[in-house]
């Protein structure tokens, strides 16, 4: 079991790579770079408030996972 968890650690870390690639190049800067004032302000919040905890999240997770800190033999 605690196999599967450092391989699902190793999951959780793509995923934060694929959603800040995702999140960047097809809602942040595209966004931002728009004409429209609702393009820009939806831009601006997936940028800088969303993309960091969401992405965040799933890193620490991941890491957290890789390192064992959810098996039941811990210290």
């Amino acid at each position: 079991m605690n196999s599967i968890k450092r391989v699902l650690g190793i999951v959780w870390i793509a995923m934060a790579i694929a959603v800040a690639y995702f999140g960047i190049t097809e809602f942040g800067f595209p966004k931002i770079t728009s004409d429209k004032q609702e393009d820009l302000v939806f831009g601006i919040i997936i940028l800088f408030v969303l993309l960091p905890i969401i992405v965040g999240g799933l890193l620490i997770f991941g890491i957290y996972a890789l390192q064992g800190e959810f098996g039941d033999d811990r210290p």
